[in-house]
């Protein structure tokens, strides 16, 4: 019983995560109209799939889905990763000239001077992970 909470909340809480940051996403670029630059689609390739996968299993209850969850985060999450470097590391910072038509180093916010988009996306792929890991840890001690 308390094993199948763990489950579904789990997964239940990761399509949350998803569904937040794919709407923060979509709010960034069609409200306040910043241009993604190719480091945020890769990003969005990644994200934006786990909220139909997600739901679906959650709804279903198919938890064996989380490894395809947990693929996409730990992906993702390395992408993020890179981005937030390319802005925040001064040496690193010249690559994103490189980026296309917006510079992947440009930061188009900067709350409390670290917070930025790729972080954001860090940080929803770091918690979608480590759901996705719990879940799948759990689905496999059944």
């Amino acid at each position: 019983m308390k094993r199948e909470k763990i489950l579904e909340q789990g997964m239940f809480f990761s399509w949350g995560i998803s569904l937040i940051a794919t709407s923060g996403s979509l709010f960034f670029s069609e409200v306040l109209k910043y241009i993604p630059c190719e480091l945020c689609w890769y990003q969005r390739i990644l994200m934006y799939p786990l909220v139909i996968l997600l739901g679906v299993a959650s709804a279903r209850k198919d938890y064996k889905m989380s490894l395809y969850g947990l693929i996409l985060s730990v992906i993702g999450g390395l992408i993020s990763l890179y981005h937030y470097a390319i802005q925040k590391i001064p040496f690193l910072h010249e690559m994103g000239n490189s980026c296309g038509i917006v510079p992947c180093n440009t930061a188009y916010i900067n709350w409390f001077g670290f917070i930025t988009i790729p972080f954001l996306a860090l940080v929803a792929f770091i918690l979608i992970g480590i759901m996705q890991y719990i879940v799948l840890k759990n689905v496999k001690e059944k």
